[in-house]
């Protein structure tokens, strides 16, 4: 039997268990904006905050946050089903966060690859540690979680298109994000170069040689079955550009730069 509610699996590990510390931390990490862009779908990194938190403050600032978000992250620990979607609200230190049941519900009728299932979520943190910055950026936050294994790119168009026709249907703002970290414990200069190809092939609005190029050049970016869904998606709804909002790695932070992880912020619009 499921819990009635998901508690967090990374509190105190990869951001502050503490309400108070971790709200004025993510309030630290969001710089003022302009005036927040509307925007399809975001990528952002899901480390430790203090190695990526920065990039990932940096990307939401940018977006205006509306009430609904569809969350997608990578599979770490192998549990689950390949597309598992959590229905059950999410216990955050900053407050409890409701799902979206009307677009949950809609996914589930829209594509018989989505399934409920909570185990996927359990230990996951890649969407976890999005929560609080959405939550900083939209008091009304509710979300619709989805974890993803390594699945086929014709099965990504599949989950796409049903993430684009659920929000089509919606007749309200939701926005897409993608949880990735980028290229895992390489030399700064090799991650960089790698990272920034993969960047170029996103540019490039061609998520079909997005999917194809990450596994054929072997770069270890760990979300790229959600960001090629997130951009199937945005660009069934309308997205017409990319934009790198930040680019770093761990090495800015720990100093060593020959084992490094990529993180990137970018915005689909």
């Amino acid at each position: 039997m499921h819990n009635t509610v998901r508690t967090p699996a990374v509190a105190d590990r990869f951001y502050p268990g503490t309400p108070e510390i971790l709200a004025r931390d993510v309030a630290e990490m969001i710089p003022a904006a302009k005036k927040p862009q509307k925007a399809l779908a975001v990528i952002s990194p899901h480390a430790g905050y203090m190695y990526s938190g920065a990039v990932a403050g940096e990307t939401f600032a940018r977006v205006h946050i509306p009430e609904t978000v569809i969350i997608l992250g990578p599979n770490h620990h192998g549990q689950g089903d390949p597309v598992a979607l959590s229905v059950i609200s999410w216990q955050m230190p900053m407050g409890l966060v409701t799902i979206d049941t009307a677009i949950a519900k809609a996914l589930l009728t829209a594509s018989s690859a989505i399934t409920i299932d909570e185990t996927a979520h359990r230990f996951e943190h890649s969407l976890e540690v999005q929560v609080p910055f959405l939550q900083a950026r939209q008091k009304n936050l509710s979300i619709v979680p989805l974890v993803v294994s390594h699945i086929s790119y014709p099965l990504c168009q599949e989950v796409g298109a049903a993430l684009a026709r659920c929000i089509a249907d919606a007749g309200k703002e939701v926005l897409i994000v993608a949880s990735s970290d980028m290229t895992h414990y390489e030399p700064r200069a090799a991650a960089d170069k790698k990272d920034h190809y993969a960047l170029k092939k996103l540019a490039d609005m061609d998520p079909a040689t997005l999917y194809h190029s990450i596994i054929d050049h072997r770069i270890s970016m760990c979300g790229i079955i959600p960001v090629t869904i997130a951009l199937i998606a945005a660009m069934a709804l309308g997205a017409t550009k990319t934009e790198l909002v930040r680019y770093t790695d761990s090495g800015a932070v720990s100093g060593d730069t020959n084992q490094v992880v990529g993180y990137a912020g970018v915005v689909i619009s």
